[in-house]
């Protein structure tokens, strides 16, 4: 208990040192479902009190399902204010991966107003937010290195998770509850026997390869 103690006190340093530097309120940012073929992709915003230990606490992809679905209620009763935010199959084919992930971002920032919260600093995972009127600070492997962003990936990746599961139960077919859309073998299987869904990114390579078009779904 003492280790696991000092390994979530060391993912406070990165907001312990904001605060130093005159931030009261510091979010983390972190994305899952980018790579993924069908589903949305979720973005999420924790704020969590100084100094919060949240034994457990680690970047989501590092931790099995059953751990991820057990620290997700802990980090929302622990932060002082939090927001889920995503963007659809069709708004990433229309604007891109990469445009449609700072969107559900800044939807994931709008969240944080319920709590009537509005950060001072950003620590967001990998890349900057652009257009943020916030300040904020672009961390690589920020999952794994700093709690808020840890918090964020664990609430972005079970949220997603909750939403491929609803997709699974009304199309059973495609697996969505194992593989959460990303390209599995049995999904790529899939798509070639069945065609993609509504749900499906009909821009990404591994959908317009299983021999049908994005031109002939919408024709159909």
């Amino acid at each position: 208990m003492e280790r696991e103690h000092a390994r979530v006190a060391a993912l406070l340093e990165a907001e312990d040192a904001a605060r130093a530097g005159g931030a009261l309120l510091v979010a983390g940012f972190d994305e899952a479902g980018r790579g993924a073929l069908a589903g949305p992709v979720f973005a999420a915003a924790v704020v969590l009190p100084a100094a919060t230990i949240i034994p457990g606490l680690d970047d989501s992809k590092v931790l099995s399902a059953e751990v991820r679905e057990d620290l997700a209620p802990r980090v929302r009763k622990a932060a002082v204010a939090w927001g889920v935010g995503s963007a659809t199959a069709a708004e990433i084919d229309a604007l891109g991966i990469v445009p449609a992930t700072f969107l559900a971002m800044r939807r994931a920032l709008d969240g944080l107003g319920a709590f009537g919260t509005k950060p001072d600093l950003v620590l967001v995972d990998g890349f900057p937010i652009p257009g943020l009127p916030i300040s904020q600070k672009a961390v690589v492997r920020g999952d794994a290195t700093v709690a808020c962003i840890a918090a964020a990936s664990i609430l972005a990746k079970t949220s997603r998770d909750a939403v491929l599961r609803g997709l699974d139960a009304a199309q059973p077919w495609y697996g969505f509850a194992a593989h959460k859309g990303y390209g599995s073998a049995a999904h790529l299987a899939a798509l070639r026997r069945h065609g993609p869904s509504p749900d499906h990114r009909l821009s990404f390579a591994g959908v317009l390869s299983s021999g049908r078009t994005a031109s002939t779904i919408a024709a159909a």
